[in-house]
């Protein structure tokens, strides 16, 4: 039975205002990720007959024996990926400057960068210019999936923990419901030729709100051990709460963790007494993307009409795909602290499995409409509540407090490697068939149900500190 032996919290730890208000905050971060991530799946027809046929009538010139049909699938792929290539950077650049310079002040970093892509996306000139906005957007987006569930875990009690890291992920469906609806609101003023750049350019006050946010936060307390201060430590913890009522108890035990005297920030990460918590988090992480759910994110539009949907018709029922997420997230958060994270990844991979396999049946029996949008219901619900509020909790959960911040770049970097090959896949996939992607999402969660049967660890109720002692980290 792979679970670790479950300590449960003293029941002194606390769930405080400040420690509740902290969270939300560095959540917002994960809201402006979902919204940016979505927001170019009501935008992809602008994009296709607009700054892509551009630039693909210029690269047919170059090379005029290439069929037209396939190098417009594979640049719109890559204009839609573009964001996903900053997204890989900015996750597995951001661990070390974390750890430099805080997490607090990485976020603030991040809202910048949020503004400045959405105003770029919306003011764009060209091709070339809106590909660079949505990179700046996408190294945003990778650094607050790594920073912000980071941040909730370290100021959280293990009692909490779970529901405050799900913060992150409650904002991202909430960010990406807010996009679908944000498409459908302006779709339907019939504003024109400036459409779509107001799609992209709402996105810019929520960055701004993140920002002045952002100065009500305290550190993390276990970033503030790790550069020697102790009493500023010492009063968030006193703030946010501990795992067990005894703060005296828990500063030692986050002494142990870092053991600075033995083991630096800057010692090799890849090396065998981490070898599990690596593969861990880089199997979820790519287990997550080959559910397919950023092709459904991406191309939510593009699959209803690909059945058979009218364009407005399209965007509503992207509508209720955002708000079925939610709400199937909300329901997850509020049992992912007493079911514990495998129960979870079960409930969520059988639903995969089902769904997955109906949509590639519909597909190719030719029978979209209500079948297909209840097939993409039950797989999104499925998402949400096993994989979607999972993920992060658990990446941030199973690394060492002194490698932390390298370990979630780890699997945020793996994550957002999976989704650009499947975002960047899909077009020249769905071309052929819509039913062979499908399908093939399908038989990769029958692998993610064996891995969570016979490898994944439950991390339920158990301290950061004793979780690393649990994987026998020393």
């Amino acid at each position: 039975m792979n679970t670790m032996t479950q300590q449960e919290t003293a029941p002194s730890a606390r769930l405080s205002p400040f420690l509740i208000r902290s969270a939300i905050v560095a959540a917002l971060g994960g809201l402006l990720f979902g919204f940016d991530t979505a927001v170019i799946s009501g935008t992809t027809g602008w994009l296709k007959g607009g700054f892509v046929a551009q630039v693909v009538e210029q690269l047919h010139r170059w090379a005029p024996s290439v069929n037209g049909d396939n190098l417009l699938a594979f640049m719109q792929g890559f204009t839609v990926a573009s964001a996903l290539i900053g997204t890989i950077l900015g996750s597995i650049m951001v661990g070390r400057p974390a750890d430099a310079f805080g997490r607090r002040g990485i976020l603030f970093a991040l809202a910048v960068l949020y503004f400045a892509s959405a105003v770029g996306c919306a003011l764009a000139w060209g091709w070339g210019s809106f590909v660079l906005f949505r990179f700046i957007g996408g190294l945003a987006v990778g650094g607050a999936s790594v920073v912000s569930p980071m941040y909730i875990a370290e100021i959280s009690p293990a009692k909490y923990r779970g529901r405050l890291v799900a913060v992150t992920q409650f904002n991202i469906v909430l960010g990406v419901l807010l996009a679908y609806f944000s498409n459908y609101v302006i779709g339907s003023l019939h504003l024109g030729p400036t459409e779509c750049r107001w799609m992209f350019g709402v996105m810019a006050a929520p960055a701004a709100s993140f920002f002045c946010l952002l100065f009500l936060t305290p550190e993390s307390p276990r970033w503030l051990f790790s550069k020697g201060r102790v009493q500023e430590a010492r009063s968030v913890l006193e703030q946010c709460g501990t795992d067990t009522g005894d703060l005296e108890q828990d500063i030692k035990d986050i002494r142990a963790s870092l053991d600075i005297e033995h083991h630096t920030v800057a010692e090799p990460f890849f090396c065998a007494k981490y070898r599990k918590p690596i593969l861990l988090a880089v199997a979820i992480a790519m287990f997550n993307q080959l559910s397919g759910i950023n092709a459904l994110i991406y191309y939510t539009t593009d699959i209803f009409k690909m059945a058979g949907a009218g364009t407005q018709s399209a965007l509503l029922q992207s509508v209720f795909i955002g708000f079925t997420n939610l709400v199937f997230t909300m329901a997850a958060m509020a049992v992912i602290d007493q079911f514990g994270r495998r129960r979870l990844m079960l409930a969520g991979s059988i639903g995969y499995i089902l769904s997955l396999s109906a949509a590639a049946w519909c597909f190719y029996t030719g029978r979209g409409g209500k079948l297909l949008l209840a097939s993409l219901l039950v797989f999104i619900a499925s998402h949400a509540f096993g994989q979607g509020a999972v993920i992060w909790v658990y990446i941030s959960e199973i690394f060492p407090n002194r490698v932390r911040a390298r370990g979630q770049a780890l699997g945020s970097f793996t994550h957002w490697t999976m989704a650009a090959a499947i975002s960047w896949t899909f077009p020249m996939i769905a071309r052929q068939s819509g039913g062979h992607a499908f399908a093939f999402y399908a038989l990769c969660m029958v692998g993610q149900l064996l891995w969570v049967l016979f490898v994944m660890v439950e991390t339920k109720g158990v301290s950061l500190e004793k979780i690393q002692r649990s994987l026998r980290i020393e």
